[in-house]
């Protein structure tokens, strides 16, 4: 029987001192694959930021099973300029995702630069170890940013966006690569405006909307998701990141 990694019960958001988020609750088991999709403005970025323990909720909580850590999450956050132009090589980049786990020991050892080549193996990106990030393709970036992640965890990836700016071929291939990763046994959350991928996708959906009734929101199986009114404003095309 599956465990829970993230239990969520009547969690209350705010984001600049306006209720955004109220009375929600979804459970993520381990091995699952949650993705959030919903209407820009329904709390989807401060819901992510919670689940990082960076922004506390107005009320509910968030606990975490399975023997899962706050400093276990691998993050791979919404791609941004600056991150573009990173200075800085794959490898540097990718290893850095064992920060986490260091304390205060200052060097990396034998075991997280085995990690970090294991990761840079796992997405085909080893040739690119002493290329500077800045000089990457957009999709070359996202598999270096996904190993760095994978350094972070071996049990939960947290992911906002990870196709967004990508051509349909990359973001292809991406969509596989996280479906390998989760297949493997790590549990993907993933915030994406794509509902098709995450009809494909998924193991489970959030669908989230402005308001602050229970019928704000949804959780449920894809299959559950097409049959529930959470669906009808997709016909609108309304789903953005």
């Amino acid at each position: 029987m599956s465990e829970h990694l993230i239990k969520v019960e009547n969690l209350t958001l705010s984001y600049e001192n306006m209720t955004v988020v109220k009375d929600l609750s979804f459970t993520v088991e381990s091995g699952d694959y949650l993705c959030i999709v919903g209407e820009n403005g329904s709390g989807k970025s401060t819901l992510v930021k919670s689940l990082l323990s960076l922004k506390k909720p107005v009320g509910g909580e968030i606990t975490f099973g399975g023997g899962l850590r706050r400093n276990e999450i691998g993050y791979l956050p919404q791609q941004t300029g600056a991150q573009h132009d990173f200075p800085a090589s794959v490898g540097e980049v990718v290893i850095s995702g064992c920060l986490n786990s260091m304390g205060f020991r200052p060097f990396y050892t034998d075991r997280e630069r085995k990690k970090a080549a294991e990761n840079m193996e796992r997405l085909s990106i080893s040739d690119l170890k002493k290329r500077s990030f800045r000089e990457l393709s957009g999709g070359q970036q996202q598999r270096v940013l996904l190993a760095r992640a994978l350094c972070a965890t071996s049990k939960l990836l947290l992911l906002d966006e990870p196709v967004s700016g990508l051509d349909p071929m990359v973001t292809a291939e991406m969509y596989e690569l996280i479906a390998d990763i989760n297949r493997s046994g790590v549990t993907v959350v993933m915030v994406t405006h794509d509902i098709n991928a995450a009809l494909k996708y998924a193991g489970h959906i959030l669908c989230m909307r402005q308001g602050l009734t229970r019928e704000s929101w949804f959780f449920g199986t894809p299959e559950e998701f097409l049959t529930s009114s959470a669906s009808d404003f997709l016909k609108g095309g309304a789903v953005n990141g």
